[in-house]
């Protein structure tokens, strides 16, 4: 069994536009559990340790950049890790100009579930269904040319170190919490039902 805990935010877009509850409904009806949760209005500093300084991280991100212009005809002159670096800097900026909602979910295989509820990070490609695919009509296009960060709604994390660490920057261990809820039962439970 895959149990995991990661760490989703919902932006500052997503809490100016009331959409809070709608969000926090749809990870409920899956039956992931909210171990923490917290509304803070991030300072640059918590934001900057968020979105990493990390090179080779910052490249990537740079790399998939360049990837999607090239999709769409488009050239950029920059290095991958500059484009990555301008990124970061329009997430820190995004992410910092008001509140949000951070939490923590847990289930199995939660970081894959959440990504997969919250939908591409891109919202004009996401999958209609999807957080994303359905509540926002933003592209990486249209922030491009405004030089902003893409306002996608959501950040989950995307892997199991990220989770851990993003966590860690978050929450402290007192803030999360471990208890048991009838869908543990229900879905984990092997004695369940017999």
């Amino acid at each position: 069994m895959a149990i995991e805990r990661t760490l989703v935010i919902i932006k500052p877009d997503g809490i100016q536009r009331g959409l809070i509850g709608e969000i926090l409904d749809r990870f409920e009806q899956t039956g992931l559990k909210f171990v923490g949760m917290k509304m803070v209005w991030p300072d640059k500093k918590l934001v900057g340790n968020h979105y990493t300084g990390d090179e080779k991280y910052n490249t990537e991100v740079g790399e998939k950049a360049l990837k999607n212009a090239k999709e769409h005809g488009k050239e950029m002159n920059e290095s991958a890790l500059d484009i990555g670096l301008r990124i970061r800097e329009t997430n820190i900026r995004y992410l910092s100009t008001g509140p949000v909602l951070a939490f923590v979910l847990e289930g199995n295989t939660a970081i894959k579930s959440v990504r997969n509820i919250i939908g591409g990070t891109n919202p004009l490609t996401a999958d209609i269904g999807t957080i994303r695919g359905d509540y926002t009509i933003d592209d990486f296009a249209q922030a491009d040319i405004e030089s902003r960060a893409v306002r996608n709604l959501m950040h989950a994390s995307s892997e199991p170190d990220e989770a851990k660490r993003e966590i860690a920057l978050w929450f402290s261990d007192k803030e999360l919490y471990d208890y048991q809820t009838v869908m543990d039962k229900v879905l984990h439970d092997p004695s369940w039902g017999a």
